[in-house]
């Protein structure tokens, strides 16, 4: 964990639980393309930049999850780096109480509060094009998460944040979390259309061929809405269908699955409704999920 690996004469990633991207702007300065999920991710970052001589200027965070955002805080006070996220991940970025309480769906409570989903608020500046360094390209990556966003370095090095995630990962979690479905998919479609010396997402190996990867995800989450249909033949309320889909996929639940799980499980839900394929109804004050 956190050996720092070169893919091309500029660009570095930091292997770690969602890896973390490096890119020399000259001989001295670099910058960060996410920071980790902790002070001790980003204490272990600093380590590997003092060991190098090198000078963090500035952070780009992808989007606001806690495991891609929580090394900010330290290595700002530590480097007095900048920091920049895109859209709603900004906000949530610097109000890093947002994220539990988005999952939850109200103040959430101590046992969602923690850094795997609320990490240290840090001072982000909001992400344009003209605080780029030179020759970086923002690729807009929505669905995973509000206004997710991936970069091209002038290496044409593709850093895919959380757009797709690992057979082994589909394997081992099956429901990968979800804001946006339809973004999700048409985010996926572009990807499989991108061209690139080397894609790096955060959860899966570093490939020069993405498409299959990305396909992969794409049946992936057509399994799963033409399971949740399946279900809904009989009408469920909410509850109980994400009890189904637990034990359909063999999950195992805590309150931390049951707040992802259950917000991916209402965006499928919001977008098979938007899709004709299934309705709700109000019956003895519950709401109930029937297929059409």
């Amino acid at each position: 964990m956190y050996e720092l690996i070169q893919v091309s004469e500029h660009c570095f990633y930091i292997q770690s639980s969602a890896r973390i991207g490096l890119v020399l702007l000259n001989e001295q300065d670099v910058i960060l393309i996410d920071s980790g999920n902790d002070k001790e991710a980003g204490r272990k970052v600093r380590k590997i930049l003092d060991a190098h001589h090198w000078t963090l200027k500035a952070i780009y965070n992808t989007h606001s999850n806690a495991d891609h955002i929580g090394g900010n805080k330290y290595l700002q006070d530590q480097t007095h780096c900048k920091i920049y996220a895109p859209g709603i991940e900004q906000a949530f970025t610097v109000f890093s109480l947002l994220e539990p309480s988005f999952l939850y769906g109200g103040f959430p409570p101590s046992a969602l509060r923690h850094k795997f989903l609320m990490a240290k608020p840090s001072q982000a500046q909001l992400l344009c094009d003209e605080n780029l360094p030179d020759g970086f390209e923002i690729i807009p990556l929505p669905g995973h998460f509000f206004d997710m966003v991936g970069f091209r370095t002038p290496d044409q090095i593709v850093y895919l944040a959380d757009c797709l995630s690992s057979l082994e990962t589909l394997e081992k979690y099956k429901i990968s979390f979800i804001y946006d479905v339809k973004s999700y998919l048409e985010t996926l479609e572009k990807v499989k259309g991108l061209q690139a010396r080397l894609f790096i997402p955060a959860h899966a190996k570093p490939t020069a061929d993405i498409v299959s990867l990305a396909q992969a995800n794409i049946d992936q989450v057509h399994a799963i809405a033409n399971h949740i249909v399946e279900l809904c033949h009989t009408p469920m309320n909410f509850e109980t269908l994400l009890g189904r889909l637990f034990s359909d996929y063999e999950l195992d639940m805590n309150f931390e699955q049951y707040v992802l799980v259950g917000s991916t499980l209402r965006s499928y839900l919001s977008w098979l409704s938007e899709c004709g394929r299934i309705h709700y109804d109000f019956c003895n004050n519950q709401l109930l999920w029937l297929s059409i």
